[in-house]
């Protein structure tokens, strides 16, 4: 081995290291609360330019009553992810399963330290009428920052939260369960049990990654979305509608704000 063949390995070495830091600080940072918790192995499968090829197979999936959620990646490509495993080797034979019964061709094992985004810079998201949305530089361990930025990525997607069965309003908690597990964390699943979760924070308080949620009283939420700065926040706005960004002083949405919550 050469001396620039040595320095690249210890380069790699020291730059993984540092990503292994840097989740497990993020991970430190998580609430210690029921229905709150790190993330496990994932099943990712699909490579789809069309995002109705996503959703049929993200159908197919939770007909066989696996909770999975599609996403576009960096490269605009679709794809789904599903599962939460505490080792590799269970989350291999859960997909090996799949692609004997046909239903997935391939699949890529995500490991729980593979944060979806490090609040890297993207594309402007569509938004309502308005000042753009202001980014904030956020260290790598700002899991809220990572969680808004996350968010953004899904604006423009049509999205269908469990097919043609799905309850009202579970598309809207189905969304930011989907963003807060690409980012590592398990939430509850119904908007109901996510307010019952972790913090909560004044309005004047809001910080990116927030949830945000809106109902009639506290004790009948019917919407949450992901707050991402400026008064704004993402959500799923109702079954086979596009990810928005809509303004928490909105009208619709002033009247029926119920809370903030965060969780880490």
């Amino acid at each position: 081995m050469n001396n620039l063949q040595r320095f690249s390995c210890q380069f790699l070495t020291v730059a993984t290291l540092l990503l292994v830091f840097v989740c497990q600080g993020c991970a430190a940072q998580l609430k210690n609360q029921a229905g709150i918790s790190r993330l496990g192995y994932s099943i990712q499968v699909g490579a789809f330019s069309e995002v109705k090829n996503a959703e049929r197979l993200t159908v197919k999936l939770q007909a066989k009553g696996i909770e999975a959620f599609y996403f576009r990646k960096d490269n605009g490509v679709y794809v789904v992810r599903f599962g939460d495993y505490q080792a590799r080797v269970k989350a291999k034979k859960a997909a090996e399963k799949l692609v004997a019964e046909k239903l997935v061709e391939s699949y890529f094992i995500a490991s729980p330290d593979a944060v979806f985004s490090r609040a890297t810079k993207i594309d402007k998201p569509k938004q309502p009428d308005g000042p753009p949305l202001q980014r904030k530089s956020a260290p790598q361990s700002d899991m809220g920052a990572i969680a808004a930025r996350t968010a953004e990525r899904f604006v423009g997607i049509p999205y269908r939260w469990g097919g043609d069965n799905v309850v009202e309003g579970m598309d809207c908690s189905g969304f930011v369960r989907a963003v807060y597990n690409l980012c590592g964390i398990n939430i509850p699943r119904t908007s109901a049990e996510q307010f019952r979760a972790g913090d909560r924070i004044p309005r004047e308080e809001l910080k990116d990654g927030d949830l945000v949620f809106f109902g009639a009283s506290v004790d009948k939420i019917n919407h949450v979305g992901i707050y991402v700065g400026n008064g704004r926040f993402v959500h799923a706005p109702r079954r086979g509608d596009e990810i928005k960004v809509s303004a928490i002083d909105e009208k619709y949405f002033n009247e029926r704000f119920v809370g903030a919550k965060r969780y880490f």
